[in-house]
Protein backbone atom coordinates (compact mmCIF):
# COMPACT_ATOMS: atom_id res chain seq x y z
CA UNK A 1 0.00 0.00 0.00
CA UNK A 2 2.08 2.94 -1.08
CA UNK A 3 1.04 6.50 -0.95
CA UNK A 4 1.06 6.86 3.09
CA UNK A 5 3.33 10.10 2.46
CA UNK A 6 2.53 14.02 1.68
CA UNK A 7 4.45 17.12 1.85
CA UNK A 8 7.98 18.06 0.00
CA UNK A 9 10.34 19.40 2.51
CA UNK A 10 8.11 19.19 5.51
CA UNK A 11 7.03 15.53 4.98
CA UNK A 12 4.76 13.30 7.23
CA UNK A 13 4.64 9.66 6.56
CA UNK A 14 1.55 7.87 8.82
CA UNK A 15 0.99 4.53 9.92
CA UNK A 16 -1.29 2.17 11.52
CA UNK A 17 -4.48 0.92 11.65
CA UNK A 18 -7.78 1.33 13.41
CA UNK A 19 -7.80 -1.87 15.57
CA UNK A 20 -4.50 -2.78 15.32
CA UNK A 21 -1.40 -2.38 18.06
CA UNK A 22 -0.88 1.35 17.81
CA UNK A 23 -0.87 4.07 15.35
CA UNK A 24 1.85 6.43 14.48
CA UNK A 25 3.75 8.74 12.12
CA UNK A 26 7.38 10.15 10.86
CA UNK A 27 7.85 14.11 10.33
CA UNK A 28 11.04 14.54 8.09
CA UNK A 29 12.23 17.87 7.17
CA UNK A 30 11.40 19.44 10.86
CA UNK A 31 14.02 22.34 10.91
CA UNK A 32 16.76 21.60 14.23
CA UNK A 33 16.71 23.92 17.15
CA UNK A 34 13.03 24.02 17.90
CA UNK A 35 11.46 23.32 21.35
CA UNK A 36 8.86 20.58 21.29
CA UNK A 37 7.74 18.23 24.20
CA UNK A 38 4.23 16.20 24.50
CA UNK A 39 3.23 18.91 25.88
CA UNK A 40 3.18 20.78 22.76
CA UNK A 41 0.80 18.22 20.71
CA UNK A 42 -1.65 16.55 23.78
CA UNK A 43 -3.89 19.85 23.46
CA UNK A 44 -4.91 19.21 20.07
CA UNK A 45 -4.70 15.67 19.90
CA UNK A 46 -7.37 16.04 23.62
CA UNK A 47 -9.34 18.47 21.19
CA UNK A 48 -9.76 15.56 18.78
CA UNK A 49 -9.35 12.20 20.57
CA UNK A 50 -13.02 10.37 20.34
CA UNK A 51 -15.39 9.53 23.28
CA UNK A 52 -15.70 13.03 25.19
CA UNK A 53 -19.19 13.85 24.32
CA UNK A 54 -22.51 11.87 22.97
CA UNK A 55 -21.92 12.95 19.74
CA UNK A 56 -18.72 11.42 19.04
CA UNK A 57 -17.62 7.68 19.07
CA UNK A 58 -17.98 6.18 22.79
CA UNK A 59 -14.62 4.79 21.64
CA UNK A 60 -12.16 5.66 25.25
CA UNK A 61 -9.16 6.70 23.79
CA UNK A 62 -6.26 8.46 25.89
CA UNK A 63 -4.62 9.27 22.88
CA UNK A 64 -1.35 9.87 24.40
CA UNK A 65 1.35 10.58 22.64
CA UNK A 66 5.15 9.39 22.49
CA UNK A 67 7.71 11.03 20.97
CA UNK A 68 10.25 8.04 20.07
CA UNK A 69 12.76 10.06 17.97
CA UNK A 70 13.89 13.45 16.61
CA UNK A 71 13.93 15.79 20.17
CA UNK A 72 17.16 15.67 22.18
CA UNK A 73 16.76 17.64 25.38
CA UNK A 74 13.98 19.06 24.52
CA UNK A 75 15.27 20.49 21.24
CA UNK A 76 14.36 18.91 17.55
CA UNK A 77 17.21 17.65 16.01
CA UNK A 78 16.43 17.99 12.54
CA UNK A 79 16.02 14.08 12.19
CA UNK A 80 12.88 12.35 11.71
CA UNK A 81 10.83 12.62 14.47
CA UNK A 82 8.76 9.35 14.80
CA UNK A 83 5.45 9.81 17.29
CA UNK A 84 3.52 6.76 18.73
CA UNK A 85 0.25 6.62 19.83
CA UNK A 86 -1.14 3.27 21.47
CA UNK A 87 -4.54 2.19 20.58
CA UNK A 88 -6.32 0.88 23.79
CA UNK A 89 -10.11 0.19 23.89
CA UNK A 90 -10.88 -1.66 20.03
CA UNK A 91 -13.59 -3.83 19.84
CA UNK A 92 -13.47 -5.84 16.95
CA UNK A 93 -15.94 -8.13 17.43
CA UNK A 94 -18.24 -5.50 16.48
CA UNK A 95 -17.10 -5.62 13.31
CA UNK A 96 -17.52 -9.64 13.27
CA UNK A 97 -21.10 -9.06 10.96
CA UNK A 98 -19.80 -7.35 8.55
CA UNK A 99 -16.93 -9.20 7.96
CA UNK A 100 -18.03 -10.45 4.15
CA UNK A 101 -20.20 -7.42 3.68
CA UNK A 102 -19.47 -3.94 2.42
CA UNK A 103 -21.02 -1.13 3.96
CA UNK A 104 -22.41 1.63 1.53
CA UNK A 105 -20.71 4.54 1.17
CA UNK A 106 -17.58 2.99 2.61
CA UNK A 107 -14.22 2.18 1.49
CA UNK A 108 -14.65 -1.42 1.99
CA UNK A 109 -15.54 -2.14 -1.53
CA UNK A 110 -13.19 -0.41 -3.00
CA UNK A 111 -9.97 -1.80 -0.55
CA UNK A 112 -11.31 -5.38 -1.43
CA UNK A 113 -11.12 -4.14 -5.59
CA UNK A 114 -7.80 -2.70 -5.28
CA UNK A 115 -5.92 -5.09 -2.37
CA UNK A 116 -7.87 -7.93 -2.51
CA UNK A 117 -8.17 -7.97 0.88
CA UNK A 118 -9.24 -5.92 3.76
CA UNK A 119 -9.17 -4.77 7.32
CA UNK A 120 -13.10 -5.12 8.27
CA UNK A 121 -12.09 -3.86 11.77
CA UNK A 122 -13.01 -0.34 11.85
CA UNK A 123 -12.07 -0.33 8.72
CA UNK A 124 -8.33 -0.53 9.24
CA UNK A 125 -6.33 2.30 7.30
CA UNK A 126 -10.11 3.66 5.48
CA UNK A 127 -10.86 4.78 9.83
CA UNK A 128 -10.61 8.46 10.88
CA UNK A 129 -8.59 6.99 13.95
CA UNK A 130 -5.42 7.43 11.46
CA UNK A 131 -6.21 11.02 11.51
CA UNK A 132 -5.09 11.48 14.97
CA UNK A 133 -1.45 11.27 13.24
CA UNK A 134 -2.21 14.10 11.46
CA UNK A 135 -3.17 16.37 14.45
CA UNK A 136 0.15 14.94 16.16
CA UNK A 137 2.50 16.17 12.89
CA UNK A 138 0.20 19.42 12.90
CA UNK A 139 1.48 20.90 16.48
CA UNK A 140 4.77 20.32 14.95
CA UNK A 141 4.09 22.48 11.90
CA UNK A 142 2.29 25.04 14.14
CA UNK A 143 6.00 25.14 16.00
CA UNK A 144 7.81 25.63 12.85
CA UNK A 145 4.98 28.56 11.28
CA UNK A 146 5.46 30.30 15.02
CA UNK A 147 2.89 32.20 16.80
CA UNK A 148 2.51 34.95 14.28
CA UNK A 149 0.56 32.64 12.59
CA UNK A 150 -2.84 31.48 13.63
CA UNK A 151 -4.71 28.91 12.43
CA UNK A 152 -8.45 28.20 13.41
CA UNK A 153 -11.61 25.95 11.98
CA UNK A 154 -15.21 26.10 13.08
CA UNK A 155 -17.72 23.79 12.08
CA UNK A 156 -20.28 26.32 10.55
CA UNK A 157 -23.28 23.12 8.90
CA UNK A 158 -24.47 19.92 10.23
CA UNK A 159 -27.00 18.51 7.84
CA UNK A 160 -29.16 21.39 6.36
CA UNK A 161 -28.58 23.31 9.81
CA UNK A 162 -26.16 26.66 9.58
CA UNK A 163 -24.97 29.12 11.56
CA UNK A 164 -25.87 32.96 11.38
CA UNK A 165 -22.18 34.21 10.44
CA UNK A 166 -23.14 37.40 11.72
CA UNK A 167 -22.93 35.68 15.56
CA UNK A 168 -19.29 34.18 14.95
CA UNK A 169 -17.75 34.17 18.05
CA UNK A 170 -14.10 32.62 18.06
CA UNK A 171 -14.67 32.28 21.94
CA UNK A 172 -17.62 29.97 21.70
CA UNK A 173 -15.88 27.44 19.94
CA UNK A 174 -14.26 26.02 22.89
CA UNK A 175 -17.61 25.95 24.71
CA UNK A 176 -19.58 23.43 22.65
CA UNK A 177 -18.62 20.14 21.79
CA UNK A 178 -19.71 20.72 18.03
CA UNK A 179 -16.50 23.45 17.74
CA UNK A 180 -19.51 25.96 16.48
CA UNK A 181 -18.57 29.86 16.48
CA UNK A 182 -22.66 30.67 17.35
CA UNK A 183 -23.78 29.64 20.58
CA UNK A 184 -27.20 29.32 19.49
CA UNK A 185 -26.92 27.46 16.12
CA UNK A 186 -24.78 25.18 18.91
CA UNK A 187 -28.13 24.77 20.87
CA UNK A 188 -30.17 23.15 17.60
CA UNK A 189 -27.35 21.03 16.39
CA UNK A 190 -27.57 19.25 19.91
CA UNK A 191 -31.33 18.92 19.49
CA UNK A 192 -30.96 18.27 15.83
CA UNK A 193 -27.66 15.80 16.42
CA UNK A 194 -30.07 14.16 19.49
CA UNK A 195 -32.40 12.68 17.19
CA UNK A 196 -30.18 11.62 14.42
CA UNK A 197 -27.80 9.55 17.08
CA UNK A 198 -31.31 7.98 18.98
CA UNK A 199 -32.18 6.80 15.41
CA UNK A 200 -29.04 5.28 15.21
CA UNK A 201 -28.49 7.33 11.78
CA UNK A 202 -25.21 9.71 10.74
CA UNK A 203 -25.05 13.38 9.30
CA UNK A 204 -22.95 15.21 7.36
CA UNK A 205 -21.08 18.91 8.06
CA UNK A 206 -19.34 21.55 6.98
CA UNK A 207 -15.86 23.52 8.27
CA UNK A 208 -14.36 26.22 8.00
CA UNK A 209 -10.98 27.17 8.34
CA UNK A 210 -9.32 30.81 8.68
CA UNK A 211 -5.51 30.95 9.11
CA UNK A 212 -4.35 34.74 9.56
CA UNK A 213 -0.51 36.28 9.51
CA UNK A 214 0.54 34.18 6.32
CA UNK A 215 3.01 36.48 4.63
CA UNK A 216 2.36 37.33 0.82
CA UNK A 217 4.67 35.46 -1.58
CA UNK A 218 4.06 31.65 -0.63
CA UNK A 219 3.10 29.06 -3.07
CA UNK A 220 4.12 28.62 -6.42
CA UNK A 221 2.93 29.29 -9.94
CA UNK A 222 0.84 26.08 -11.88
CA UNK A 223 1.97 23.01 -10.38
CA UNK A 224 3.13 24.10 -6.57
CA UNK A 225 -0.23 26.34 -5.82
CA UNK A 226 -0.44 26.88 -2.25
CA UNK A 227 -4.52 26.50 -2.99
CA UNK A 228 -3.72 23.26 -4.73
CA UNK A 229 -1.69 21.83 -2.11
CA UNK A 230 -4.34 23.01 0.63
CA UNK A 231 -7.14 20.93 -0.83
CA UNK A 232 -5.45 18.00 -2.05
CA UNK A 233 -4.31 18.06 2.07
CA UNK A 234 -7.90 18.11 3.12
CA UNK A 235 -9.33 15.90 0.67
CA UNK A 236 -6.84 13.54 2.03
CA UNK A 237 -9.08 13.50 4.98
CA UNK A 238 -11.33 10.38 5.40
CA UNK A 239 -14.68 11.00 5.26
CA UNK A 240 -14.10 14.69 3.31
CA UNK A 241 -16.32 15.21 -0.12
CA UNK A 242 -15.25 18.47 -1.05
CA UNK A 243 -13.07 21.48 -0.57
CA UNK A 244 -13.47 25.24 -1.59
CA UNK A 245 -11.49 28.34 -1.40
CA UNK A 246 -12.62 31.98 -0.73
CA UNK A 247 -16.49 32.49 -2.42
CA UNK A 248 -15.34 29.24 -3.74
CA UNK A 249 -18.33 27.54 -5.61
CA UNK A 250 -20.49 30.67 -5.55
CA UNK A 251 -17.71 32.61 -8.13
CA UNK A 252 -20.12 30.88 -10.44
CA UNK A 253 -22.54 33.49 -9.51
CA UNK A 254 -20.37 36.44 -9.31
CA UNK A 255 -19.51 39.41 -12.43
CA UNK A 256 -15.98 40.34 -12.69
CA UNK A 257 -17.13 43.39 -10.69
CA UNK A 258 -18.35 41.70 -7.71
CA UNK A 259 -15.50 39.28 -7.45
CA UNK A 260 -12.65 41.48 -8.01
CA UNK A 261 -10.77 41.93 -4.63
CA UNK A 262 -10.30 45.82 -5.50
CA UNK A 263 -7.27 47.24 -3.55
CA UNK A 264 -5.84 50.74 -2.13
CA UNK A 265 -2.66 52.09 -0.18
CA UNK A 266 -3.12 51.63 3.72
CA UNK A 267 -0.07 53.73 4.70
CA UNK A 268 2.80 51.67 3.17
CA UNK A 269 0.68 48.63 3.07
CA UNK A 270 -1.74 47.40 0.09
CA UNK A 271 -4.99 46.84 1.42
CA UNK A 272 -7.68 44.64 0.27
CA UNK A 273 -11.35 45.59 -0.15
CA UNK A 274 -12.71 41.67 -0.05
CA UNK A 275 -11.30 38.52 -0.10
CA UNK A 276 -13.44 36.55 -2.60
CA UNK A 277 -10.24 34.76 -3.58
CA UNK A 278 -9.56 33.57 0.00
CA UNK A 279 -6.26 35.12 0.66
CA UNK A 280 -4.51 33.39 -2.58
CA UNK A 281 -3.73 34.41 -6.08
CA UNK A 282 -2.27 32.63 -8.85
CA UNK A 283 -1.67 29.92 -6.41
CA UNK A 284 0.23 32.04 -4.05
CA UNK A 285 -0.58 33.49 -1.09
CA UNK A 286 -1.45 37.59 -0.68
CA UNK A 287 -1.32 38.19 2.74
CA UNK A 288 -4.90 37.75 3.63
CA UNK A 289 -6.29 35.48 6.00
CA UNK A 290 -6.78 31.94 4.08
CA UNK A 291 -10.38 31.04 4.27
CA UNK A 292 -10.79 27.19 3.52
CA UNK A 293 -14.23 25.08 3.46
CA UNK A 294 -14.59 21.35 3.50
CA UNK A 295 -17.64 18.82 3.42
CA UNK A 296 -17.59 15.75 5.51
CA UNK A 297 -19.90 13.27 3.97
CA UNK A 298 -22.49 10.88 6.96
CA UNK A 299 -20.32 7.90 8.93
CA UNK A 300 -21.29 5.24 6.84
CA UNK A 301 -21.76 2.62 9.75
CA UNK A 302 -24.90 3.39 10.67
CA UNK A 303 -28.26 0.65 11.97
CA UNK A 304 -30.29 1.32 9.18
CA UNK A 305 -30.51 -1.53 7.13
CA UNK A 306 -29.27 -0.87 3.55
CA UNK A 307 -28.90 -2.68 0.67
CA UNK A 308 -25.51 -3.80 -0.46
CA UNK A 309 -23.85 -7.02 -1.81
CA UNK A 310 -21.25 -9.42 -0.14
CA UNK A 311 -17.96 -10.72 -1.15
CA UNK A 312 -19.39 -13.46 -3.25
CA UNK A 313 -21.34 -10.85 -5.22
CA UNK A 314 -24.49 -12.14 -3.06
CA UNK A 315 -27.43 -9.27 -2.47
CA UNK A 316 -28.40 -9.22 0.89
CA UNK A 317 -28.42 -6.35 3.27
CA UNK A 318 -26.55 -4.54 6.40
CA UNK A 319 -26.85 -2.83 9.66
CA UNK A 320 -23.56 -1.84 11.56
CA UNK A 321 -23.57 -2.07 14.99
CA UNK A 322 -20.61 -0.55 17.12
CA UNK A 323 -19.28 2.59 18.64
CA UNK A 324 -19.33 5.21 15.53
CA UNK A 325 -19.89 9.48 15.00
CA UNK A 326 -23.38 10.20 14.41
CA UNK A 327 -21.35 13.13 12.70
CA UNK A 328 -17.73 12.57 12.17
CA UNK A 329 -17.75 16.05 10.55
CA UNK A 330 -17.58 16.95 14.44
CA UNK A 331 -13.92 15.48 15.03
CA UNK A 332 -12.37 16.62 11.20
CA UNK A 333 -12.32 20.46 12.90
CA UNK A 334 -8.68 19.99 14.51
CA UNK A 335 -7.72 17.49 11.99
CA UNK A 336 -8.60 20.22 8.98
CA UNK A 337 -6.58 22.49 11.35
CA UNK A 338 -3.86 20.17 11.37
CA UNK A 339 -3.12 19.50 7.85
CA UNK A 340 -4.01 23.80 6.68
CA UNK A 341 -0.51 23.88 9.64
CA UNK A 342 1.69 20.93 8.07
CA UNK A 343 1.21 22.46 3.84
CA UNK A 344 2.00 25.72 5.14
CA UNK A 345 4.99 24.79 7.10
CA UNK A 346 5.86 22.86 3.63
CA UNK A 347 5.33 25.85 1.66
CA UNK A 348 7.77 28.24 4.58
CA UNK A 349 10.61 25.79 3.89
CA UNK A 350 9.93 25.34 0.27
CA UNK A 351 9.84 29.36 0.02
CA UNK A 352 13.19 30.20 2.37
CA UNK A 353 14.68 27.10 0.29
CA UNK A 354 13.88 29.48 -3.06
CA UNK A 355 14.00 33.02 -2.12
CA UNK A 356 16.39 33.23 1.07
Amino acid sequence: MSHNTFGHLFRVTTFGESHGEAIGCVVDGCPPGLSISNLDIQPFLDKRKPGQSRYTTQRQESDVVSIISGVFEGKTTGTPIALLIKNQDQRSKDYSEIINKFRPGHADFTYIKKYGLRDHRGGGRASARETAMRVAAGAIARKILGSKITIRAALIKMGIHAIDNGKWNWDEVHNNPFFTPDAEAARSFETYLNKVRKAGSSVGAMIEIRATGVPAGWGAPIYGKLDADITAAIMSINAVKGVEIGAGMQVAELTGEENADEMRMEGDKPQFLSNNNGGILGGISTGQDLIIRFSVKPTSSILTPRKTIDLSGGETEIATKGRHDPCVGIRAVPVGEAMTACVLADHLLRHRAQCG
